[in-house]
């Protein structure tokens, strides 16, 4: 069998421009892969001000550049990090302006347990180089709050084991804040609640909690990792509250328990560490109170001791009266004359002060009438200032019914015209969907309809063939005239063909017709 080739290579191929091939590489690309997983180390971490996120996925081999958009950035339940290795799920696809290829990610998983333990203990460190961990920054817990906030799922068995344990040891007045204890939502749940508990108020209708417990079982490490969140261990840090957390069991360790003032083993140790026991300190009372009585008395027995010493250091009481006795015997004689003489000066002013005493008497009635004559006044004007009063009061009460009566109708009239309004749009969206999908849809099967016909399979079936050796493909007479045999491949199937031991020269073949076009004007790559 003998095979020719053009005497003029690559005078009949098409020539295509840069945005073809481009745009065909990308349906290529995104036809045979379209949503794939990649594993793979995370490197070059960049965050523009756009909000986007540009980073690279390597391996020991390779490097694929990767970009999460803003929108998508926000939902991820993972942030990239420099040096920890992930699962990244996206779609492949093609860069033009860089003649590259690149993986858009959605999602981003750690790879496994080791990957998790790596992003904790880098974060860790971070965290701890700025100080949120530093002893001195933790505040001591209240001996007896009044008041304790919770942090925890409303629905699970924590919540009732930490309130049983307070009420058996000290009941208190206990403010839950429900939040999710694991997912995507934990991390900034736990984190408002935290900032909210803080933000309350002591004189509010709310109280301000005197302790903050967060608190969950135990559980996985990915489970626990909302407690491990950049935000939850800053908003711990940030509490003006003293906090305990208590999330997992004893051997589970999350970076709110660095951050926290006190760590609990359980939740249930929480409500330990949070209130004594009732029993417990009402028996310290009444031992402080016994030795409080006992120390009193001891203190009054040795002051009454120290009285009876000084007062046996006194002279008899008698000695000290008797010169006083005698002092008033001698002026007792003279004091009866004195006080007669005293008797009669007050006796002679007494008479003079009858004209003085009328005054009075006089002064007193005439202030009599006229309070009498203010009091009669007054009661006949405080019925006209009530009447005064009640008709305003009327008056504003039948302003106020006008107003609400014309806001009540102006509302419902606005409500009317919303609905209406909503009404229109909804008939206008169900007109317009079919006149954007349709179009839609017309052109993607016009796009499978170019992607079946740009196949090799396709080309085979116009009357080509594709010639197979040992090592690959064979395009050239001189290379099939060195094998021993090579296969032929049609549309259909292959054939096995020899080369003659003397070949012939190659003669010019005809002029191939022009490859056909797709419906889109595209003309074939084949």
């Amino acid at each position: 069998m003998e095979l020719f080739e053009d005497g003029a290579p690559g005078s009949n191929a098409h020539e295509f421009t840069v945005s073809e091939i481009s745009g065909a590489v990308k349906r290529v690309l995104e036809g045979e892969f379209g949503r794939v997983r990649v594993r793979g180390e995370i490197g070059r971490v960049s965050r523009p001000s756009s909000g986007h996120l540009y980073f690279d996925l390597k391996d020991d081999r390779a490097i694929i550049a990767a970009v999460t958009w803003k929108g998508q950035a926000a939902k991820l339940s993972t942030r990239p990090e420099e040096g920890i290795e992930v699962i990244a799920t996206g779609r492949l696809t093609t860069f033009p302006g860089q003649s590259k290829y690149q993986l858009i990610v959605d999602e981003i998983e750690p790879a496994g347990a080791g990957a998790l333990m790596m992003m904790l203990e880098k974060r860790r460190k971070a965290l701890a180089a700025e100080g949120l961990f530093d002893e001195a920054r933790k505040r001591p817990l209240p001996a007896l709050p009044r008041v304790i906030g919770v942090v925890t799922s409303p629905s699970g068995a924590v919540i009732r084991d930490i309130l049983h344990r307070l009420r058996d040891r000290f009941p208190t007045r206990v403010l839950i804040w429900p939040v999710a204890v694991q997912g995507e939502a934990c991390a900034p749940q736990v984190s408002a609640a935290i900032r909210g508990f803080n933000a309350l108020t002591s004189d509010g209708p709310i109280p301000r909690p005197d302790l903050i417990i967060v608190a969950r079982g135990g559980g996985s490490l990915e489970d626990l990792w909302g407690f491990n969140e950049e935000e939850v261990v800053r908003a711990a840090a940030d509490s003006q509250i003293p906090l305990i957390s208590a999330v997992g069991h004893e051997t589970d360790t999350t970076l709110i328990d660095f951050a926290s003032d006190r760590r609990a083993p359980t939740p249930t140790a929480a409500a330990e560490m949070a209130v004594p026991v009732r029993a417990d300190l009402a028996a310290r009372l009444s031992e402080s109170r016994a030795r409080m009585i006992r120390s009193q008395q001891t203190r009054l027995q040795r002051h009454r001791q120290r009285l009876a010493d000084l007062g046996r250091a006194l002279g008899r009481p008698q000695a000290l009266t008797d010169p006083a006795r005698q002092r008033f015997d001698l002026t007792a004689s003279r004091l009866e004359t004195a006080l007669s003489g005293f008797v009669r000066s007050r006796r002679e002013r007494l008479n003079a002060l009858p004209l003085s005493l009328s005054a009075l008497r006089q002064g007193l009635r005439d202030k009599r009438l006229r309070f009498q004559d203010q009091a009669t006044r007054l009661m006949l004007a405080l019925p006209r200032q009530h009447l005064r009063r009640a008709e305003r009061l009327a008056d504003i009460a039948a302003r106020l019914q006008r107003a609400q009566t014309r806001t009540l109708a102006d509302n419902q009239r606005q409500i009317r015209r919303d609905r209406q309004h909503l009404a229109d749009m909804t008939t206008r969206l169900m007109a317009t969907a079919p006149r954007i999908l349709n179009p839609r849809k017309e052109r993607l099967d016009r796009l499978d309809r170019l992607r079946q016909t740009l196949g090799y399979r396709e080309t085979l079936r116009r009357g080509f063939t594709v010639v197979h050796g040992p090592q690959g493909l064979v395009t050239t007479a001189e290379a099939a005239s060195k094998l021993a045999s090579f296969q032929i491949e049609f549309h259909d199937g292959r054939l096995t063909a020899r080369p003659e031991d003397a070949p012939e020269k190659p003669v010019a073949a005809k002029p191939t017709r022009k490859p056909p076009t797709d419906p889109e004007g595209q003309q074939s790559l084949f």
